[in-house]
């Protein structure tokens, strides 16, 4: 699955949000890291059409994600705060819910919901109400939900803040079993510190594009 930058950027107004970048996204891991209001978010948005580029474009695997739809389908984002995309109150529930619209037969979601929840060892929390699950389970249903769909492509943003020592291994032996191209947005450093390609950025800018030791140096300088 790639992913290519070409002189993408976003502005507001008179106010730029993401400078325009240019690259190109292969990777299985990629870890995005920069302070609050650095573009990250941005950045993210720009690779599943949430945010529309100004300048430029995005494509994703072949897909300009401006002009189709269709790319939608082949990026799951799972946001800061699980709870609020679960939509319905009992798990089952929910990953049903985003496989409805789909076309398939009861059978055939039964069976999805089966398959996802069998993947993660999740089984456990098929019957359980949202509101009831600690912030690693939330996570973990999240995540059920939004692959169930079959995205080939993960977003997270901040998967585990405000986790104990506890959930946050959980979210991320989570994510370290996944096959899907996972891009993790993050303050947690310790997270991604064996990642291969971390970007950072600062002011709306890409100002390191590295393996995670150097990228987070050029981090640490600037939030000094």
């Amino acid at each position: 699955m790639t992913i290519r930058f070409e002189s993408a950027g976003v502005s507001y107004g008179a106010r730029t949000a993401l400078q325009p970048l240019t690259l190109e996204l292969t990777e299985i891991r990629i870890a995005v890291i920069g302070l609050n209001g650095s573009g990250k978010t941005t950045f993210a948005r720009l690779i599943n059409g949430l945010t529309k580029p100004t300048t430029g474009r995005v494509i994703v695997h072949g897909r300009d994600t401006s002009d189709e739809k269709a790319v939608l389908g082949n990026v799951g984002f799972i946001f800061q705060s699980p709870q609020n995309q679960i939509i319905l109150p009992v798990v089952r529930d929910d990953i049903a819910f985003g496989l409805k619209s789909r076309g398939l037969t009861k059978a055939d979601i039964d069976a999805r919901v089966a398959q996802v929840l069998d993947r993660f060892d999740a089984g456990h929390l098929a019957d359980r109400r949202a509101h009831e699950l600690s912030g690693g389970e939330l996570q973990l249903a999240a995540l059920c939900s939004v692959l169930a769909t079959g995205p080939d492509i993960l977003i997270l943003d901040e998967p585990t803040n405000q986790l104990d020592l506890r959930n946050r291994a959980l979210v991320q032996g989570l994510i370290d079993g996944l096959h899907e191209t996972t891009i993790v947005i993050t303050h947690d450093l310790d997270l991604i510190a064996g990642y291969q390609r971390v970007l950072v950025f600062h002011g709306g800018q890409l100002v390191a594009d590295a393996p995670a030791t150097e990228a987070i140096r050029r981090y640490r300088e600037i939030a000094a």
